[in-house]
């Protein structure tokens, strides 16, 4: 089975504190999961702070961990032919624009059609890499930008600076209700506790941080410009659901489909039929992982967006 050496050199931040070894490196390298982890551990493949460590062992944040080890490659997944929209494509990299609808992996229910089957199809190399290469992600519903190693060198580098926060994301979403100013939510997010697919502003959870700015104002929604600092899960729909503005469409965080009274019929007639979080991936701005160039890539908006962008305007203008 084809391998690959990959080396990560990292250091547990503070936020760790209390966890497991194996659920802080878990959280710390998302594009693996705990059971490749546990496996790299037992093997003698991670030291902490120049000693082998155990998986159960607690760690207090700011532990130096290396981690050197072979990646057998995931020959479970399947490649499948699927359309891709490739906006950059390099001998170390993929930048994908991703349709609403698509997953980005396979899991609990979404065992094929995914990001990762298409990706395989494209570049059977990418089996040697975790995950196809994908090294982050972005909802089943929301469209837009991802990048995606080609190379281990690449990969190593690319989930470096998204660790470190130095690619840089930018969102374009619209929420129901007016904003009165840009912002930051500064609030930690977790699991829910009861509904276990959902997450929520929990003080325990990890730390998660989201700035927002006005785009447009309209009679009853807003269009924000948004950009991660951090990377949880639903970040963006559990920050603006938490001050009050969900996105429009959010099957999970936006409550109740609100239609607005005295809006425009092609407004009403939209908002009926746009059954996914109004949320694009519309910027990505990072170096690249071996050249060292500054790259930066834009997505325009999907048509379904396009087209709730529209009826809103219309309804602000009023007959």
């Amino acid at each position: 089975m084809p391998s690959e050496f990959l080396e990560h050199l990292l250091e547990l931040p503070a936020s760790a504190a209390g966890l497991r070894l194996d659920q802080a490196l878990a959280a710390a390298l998302p594009q693996y999961s705990r059971a490749r982890i546990q496996a790299w551990i037992k093997e003698g493949a991670v030291d902490v702070d120049g000693r082998a460590p155990r998986s159960r062992d607690p760690v207090g944040g700011g532990e130096k961990v290396r981690v050197a080890a072979r990646f057998q490659s995931d020959l479970s997944v399947a490649p499948e032919a699927m359309p891709l929209r490739i906006l950059h494509e390099d001998q170390d990299l993929i930048v994908i624009d991703k349709p609403a609808g698509l997953v980005v992996h396979p899991g609990a229910g979404n065992p094929s059609h995914t990001l990762q089957n298409a990706l395989l199809a494209h570049d059977p190399e990418l089996a040697r890499l975790p995950r196809a290469g994908i090294v982050h992600r972005i909802d089943k519903e929301t469209s837009g930008l991802l990048v995606v190693a080609r190379s281990s060198i690449a990969h190593v580098a690319l989930v470096e600076a998204l660790r470190v926060h130095a690619v840089q994301r930018e969102y374009l979403g619209i929420c129901v209700g007016r904003v009165s100013s840009g912002g930051s939510v500064d609030q930690p997010i977790g699991r829910h506790r009861t509904q276990r697919t959902s997450m929520t502003v929990r003080a325990d959870g990890r730390e998660a941080r989201t700035h927002y700015r006005i785009e447009q104002r309209y009679r009853t929604h807003t269009l924000l410009r948004i950009q991660l600092e951090t990377g949880r899960t639903h970040q963006i729909r559990v920050h603006l659901a938490h001050i009050g503005f969900p996105l429009v469409g959010d099957p999970v965080y936006g409550g109740r489909r609100q239609l607005t009274a005295g809006s425009s019929p092609e407004l009403l007639a939209t908002l009926k039929t746009f059954r996914r979080q109004a949320l694009h991936a519309a910027q990505l701005e990072l170096v690249h992982p071996v050249s060292g160039i500054e790259l930066r890539f834009t997505a325009p908006l999907p048509e379904d967006f396009a087209a709730l962008k529209r009826a809103l305007q219309v309804d602000a203008e009023g007959p």
